[in-house]
């Protein structure tokens, strides 16, 4: 749901009844992971995705009689060779489908406005939704913020609530979505539960070292995956609002100086396009020694090597350098800023999803590989 946030939060500030279907599980080569949503209005206005086109026409009449009955019901498509007409996923996949209807009467609608409007300016915040369990609670949600503090809830079940945000303060530090199974001991209301658990956080930062060509191409392509793009330059004749336009910051520093006092984390990208050894050298002894996603340095294989031989000299060890990506990118046979930015980006979202670059044509690879970091299931029996 929070992935569609911006648009949903606008709605909520029109008046507008909603319902929303939401994926809660996957197996198998779904399409879209936990958290992916697609939202019809009162008017039949759809927006989002759940699957890529399989199953949104069903998905969409289930959100419709949501919105008619006022009934959060869970639902599973797959894929059967019993019943090739069925409703289902062509890829071969299963998905699980939570559609939460939200009304002005509804009492989920406050918390999903704040989780959305948290969302849409960028906060940091967690929703937990039960997905299946007591009736009474099926539907309900409840907000977590970075401080720990909360809104919503799970009516008269406070250590519950106290379980499930704590539960969700988890997933937000780690910046992931899925689900949480507890225990009928650890519910407290005398059943099972599953639980639905989203995270907005801060889009991940980008960094571009080198105010080049080949950098406007690959700030381009950063803001079209998500990132935050930074653009990072000592020399202040390139490192210009009008050279990089689509940038969300622009730096005038030397690189190690700049990447000395900025905060970074562990979904940070690191893009090393200055190909100087004044330059690089300095800032790749840092970056490799940072709990960065990635860090990639733009160069010849003569470059490479040679910036390898002065690295080692001012101490970088061989685990470090191994962390290293250069050449930079993947090899597409790219020569224009434009398709070098696509093989760079190629290469950060392999790693980024544990692919292998490797063309699919003829591999026996999976398409879509098993959840990363950004989702994760997790199981209570029992609490203290």
């Amino acid at each position: 749901m929070l992935d569609i946030a911006e648009e949903l939060d606008r709605w909520v500030e029109q008046g507008r009844d909603f319902a929303v279907a939401t994926v809660v599980a996957v197996g198998g080569s779904a399409p879209r992971q936990p958290g992916a949503a697609l939202a019809v209005d009162a008017d039949g206005t759809a927006i989002g995705s759940v699957s890529g086109g399989c199953v949104e026409g069903a998905v969409y009449e289930l959100c419709e009689q949501a919105l008619r009955d006022g009934e959060t019901v869970l639902e599973r498509f797959g894929y059967s060779d019993d019943d090739a007409f069925a409703v289902g996923l062509t890829c071969g996949g299963v998905i699980d489908i939570l559609v939460t209807p939200v009304r002005a009467a509804d009492p989920v609608r406050p918390v999903v406005r704040a989780a959305l409007t948290a969302a849409a300016r960028g906060e940091a915040a967690a929703v937990a939704r039960i997905v299946s369990g007591p009736g009474e609670l099926t539907g309900r949600a409840l907000l977590v913020r970075p401080d720990g503090s909360r809104y919503g809830g799970f009516g008269a079940h406070p250590e519950l609530d106290r379980t499930v945000a704590a539960e969700a303060g988890a997933f937000l530090d780690a910046g992931r979505t899925g689900t949480l199974e507890i225990g009928e001991q650890g519910s407290r209301c005398g059943a099972p539960l599953t639980v639905l658990i989203e995270s907005s956080v801060p889009a991940p930062r980008m960094i571009v070292f080198g105010a080049i060509d080949f950098a406007s191409a690959l700030v381009r392509v950063g803001k079209f995956l998500g990132y935050h793009v930074t653009v990072c330059d000592a020399r202040p004749v390139f490192a210009t609002r009008t050279r990089f336009p689509e940038a969300d910051e622009i730096v005038v520093d030397w690189p190690h100086r700049y990447l000395e006092r900025t905060d970074v984390d562990a979904r940070t990208v690191l893009c090393v396009l200055t190909h100087d050894a004044k330059f690089d050298v300095p800032l790749l002894r840092l970056a490799l020694r940072l709990p960065v996603a990635y860090v990639g340095a733009m160069g010849s294989r003569r470059t490479h090597l040679d910036r390898n031989a002065r690295l080692r000299e001012v101490g970088v060890t061989e685990p470090e350098l191994s962390r290293l990506h250069s050449p930079i990118g993947l090899d597409l046979g790219a020569r224009t800023p434009e398709e070098t930015a696509l093989s760079i980006a190629a290469e950060i979202v392999a790693g980024r999803r544990g692919g292998s670059g490797v063309s699919l044509t003829g591999a026996h690879t999976p398409i879509h590989h098993e959840p990363g970091p950004g989702t994760v299931g997790r199981r209570i029996d029992s609490v203290a």
